[in-house]
């Protein structure tokens, strides 16, 4: 088992994260309308970037399921 290596860093993000959720019970609508306000509130610009209009990304093939086919057959091939 490998040792998790800790980056002082991340970790006080986590904290400051952590500690602003818990100001909220963990709500995260509440969490959610109190960033929306400190940005209305904020000197800082923020940049709102239009929604992208290109075509959908095509889904994955799924995989058919196993077993029997709808028809009815083995699979097996004649």
């Amino acid at each position: 088992m490998s040792k998790r290596q800790t980056d002082p860093i991340i970790d006080e993000i986590r904290a400051v994260r952590d500690a602003h959720a818990a100001r909220f019970n963990y709500d995260i609508d509440a969490i959610f309308r109190d960033i929306q306000t400190m940005e209305k509130t904020s000197a800082r610009e923020f940049v709102r970037l239009r929604p992208r209009r290109g075509p959908l990304p095509e889904a994955e093939p799924t995989n058919p399921p196993r077993g029997r086919s709808a028809g009815g057959a083995t699979g097996s091939v004649a």
